[in-house]
């Protein structure tokens, strides 16, 4: 058994709550811009004091409602200003956030209001009002009492329906929560079975959120930092980079359309952004397609060669005078653009919720943009380990962050305890005690590694270690994640548990296949093209990259095409773009069947 500790470099708070930053804020720099609105017109700054002002107003409306300390309020919206402006507010009142993906179904938003008892739900639109409607009728919420809408100008209702409700009254509210007390109720997002709601107290951001702002100040604490949320406030990765922008003051936007993102990064210039590592896949493989189209494929090429080469040869500490040469030459030619697709101030990602492969690491750090990839989950209050500015090691997760450890079980399982782990699971002693033991450590259901640095490598999911015919342990995300690195691959699922042989079934991007289809002279979508012998041959490349990583007994031997894609809506995904295996084997019962056929 293997074990690494981090010694803690801060004092954590013992008394106070989250709303504290928000009161200090607007006491100590009550001109500093913690916000910027898109108005449609443009991007209007809010200062902390206009936000404090805000938040008060919301909060004495919840209170005239009715909502008491303790009490469930649901957030149902897709990330926006207003989503902040209400989780503080909740705060404000004493109460706690449940946040639901603005995705989720009827029967997933009448199983998350039912089974935390919410007293109230903030929706954002008539869409999410008419789920909400068809989750009442169908559950028995017999705790949810109001309902209210964003677009219906929620804001301006309960401001004025608090408007009797004294700042005593408030500041009592504001101030009834400890470290101890529960802030939030996150439910996971359930690649297996109903979700369970995650307890997560004030006192578990306070620690997390009090270590990772001091470990990565060159992000929230330089003069002009900010950065643009996209991902969903409802998953814990986007919501503790919102309270730390709030506890640091870094300025915060959102946008809520991935459609409109390179326009929104473009105008709102953030200094650093978070992301999947889908994202990271996406724009790296966008950038490879139209290169391709415009005659540019062979120099794309050629220039991510180099920024991997450049960024391998930085762990050296020295590179060559040649490389030099040549990455100089692609940072006019293609990285300054792609740099530019961010914004252009841009010099910081943060990636979590999947690896991200050495090689879009090394690349992205070779054009100018360092990845810190880090590794938690929603029952560690977001991050346990992570990348440092200077203390990074790519490939890896980053080592434990300060006040955390790490154990490597018997089985390879990795087991971490800190001061951001979770209080449980909400009503669920059985779940809570598998996992957490007694001493307090938690059972991640991650099977890793650490090295002698303390540097945490993951290497899959205990219960998705596949186990070959032959007794060959095979893990499916090493593989997975090169495949997708590939232009053509939107998803894959390696399978091979009890078989001969490792297979795996692939999906198209459907954004890129248009344009490999162009080049390639081949007319009709992906389900008319799947036996064909350019597209199986480019999946083949694919795979062949992917086996590079394993040994033969481990190589993919076999896969197959699907027609359809993976998709949230669809069931397969999770609203994280985590893949559901369990669903897709359901689903592609026949598919895998055939792959073992004869």
């Amino acid at each position: 058994m293997r074990e690494f500790a981090t010694p803690l470099s801060i004092t954590v708070p013992t008394t106070g709550n989250l709303t504290d930053d928000v009161v200090t804020n607007a006491r100590e720099a009550p001109d500093t811009a913690v916000f910027s609105r898109d108005t449609g017109d443009g991007w209007v700054d809010v200062t902390a004091a206009q936000f404090h002002a805000e938040v008060r107003s919301v909060a004495k409306g919840l209170v005239a409602a009715g909502v008491e300390p303790g009490d469930r309020v649901a957030l149902l919206s897709k990330t926006r200003y207003e989503w902040t402006l209400f989780d503080y507010a909740i705060w404000f009142a004493g109460a706690v956030t449940v946040p639901i993906y603005e995705t989720s179904s009827a029967e997933q938003i009448g199983w998350i209001l039912q089974d935390s008892g919410a007293k109230a739900v903030v929706a954002e639109g008539p869409d999410h009002l008419a789920r909400v409607r068809e989750a009442r009728g169908a559950s028995d919420l017999v705790d949810l009492q109001h309902v209210w809408s964003i677009q219906d100008n929620a804001v301006d209702v309960l401001g004025r329906l608090g408007s009797d409700i004294s700042d005593e009254l408030l500041e009592e509210r504001r101030t009834t929560a400890t470290p101890r007390d529960l802030a939030t109720l996150i439910y996971t997002s359930g690649t297996t079975g109903k979700p369970k709601g995650c307890m997560l107290t004030h006192g578990n951001f306070m620690f997390e959120l009090g270590v990772a702002v001091d470990e990565l100040a060159e992000l929230f604490e330089t003069d002009d930092a900010s950065t643009l949320l996209f991902l969903p406030l409802a998953h814990v990765f986007a919501r503790i980079i919102q309270v730390g922008c709030v506890k640091s003051r870094a300025r915060m936007g959102h946008s809520a359309d991935i459609k409109n993102l390179v326009a929104d990064l473009g105008a709102f210039r953030p200094t650093f952004v978070l992301a999947v590592p889908r994202v990271f896949e996406k724009v790296f493989n966008t950038a490879s397609q139209r290169a391709t189209a415009d005659g540019r494929g062979r120099i794309f090429s050629r220039a991510a060669d180099t920024a991997i080469a450049y960024s391998r040869a930085l762990d050296g500490k020295r590179v060559p005078v040649r490389l030099r040469a040549k990455h100089a030459l692609f940072d006019r030619l293609v990285y300054g653009k792609l740099r530019q697709a961010l914004g252009g101030s841009c010099t910081y990602a943060v990636s979590g919720g999947a690896p991200l492969g050495d090689r879009l690491g090394h690349f992205y750090r070779g054009i100018g943009l360092v990845v810190l990839e880090g590794y938690g989950l929603t029952e560690t209050t977001a991050a346990l380990t992570a990348n440092l500015p200077d203390a990074q090691k790519i490939g890896t997760v980053g080592r434990p962050l300060p006040g955390t450890a790490v154990r490597v079980g018997d089985d390879g399982e990795l087991l971490f305890r800190g001061g951001q782990v979770f209080a449980g699971y909400w009503g669920d002693e059985a779940a809570t005690a598998e996992a957490l033991d007694p001493d307090g450590w938690f059972h991640t259901g991650d099977v890793g590694e650490v090295d002698d640095e303390g540097f945490v490598r993951i290497t899959g999911r205990k219960k998705e270690i596949l186990v070959t015919a032959g007794g060959k342990n095979v893990a499916p995300a090493v593989l997975e994640d090169r495949l997708r690195a590939h232009a053509l691959v939107d998803q894959c699922l390696v399978v091979g548990d009890g078989q001969p042989f490792i297979g795996a079934l692939v999906t198209i991007d459907r954004e890129a296949f248009p344009g490999w289809a162009a080049q390639h002279g081949k007319s009709g979508d992906v389900a008319d093209l799947l036996d064909d012998p350019d597209l199986v041959a480019a999946v083949q490349e694919a795979v062949d990259e992917a086996n590079k990583a394993v040994s033969q007994a481990e190589s993919i031997r076999k896969f197959v095409i699907l027609a359809d894609e993976w998709t949230e809506v669809g069931g397969q995904l999770t609203p994280s773009m985590k893949l559901k295996r369990r669903v897709v084997m359901g689903q592609a019962r026949e598919q895998v069947e055939a792959l073992y056929l004869g």
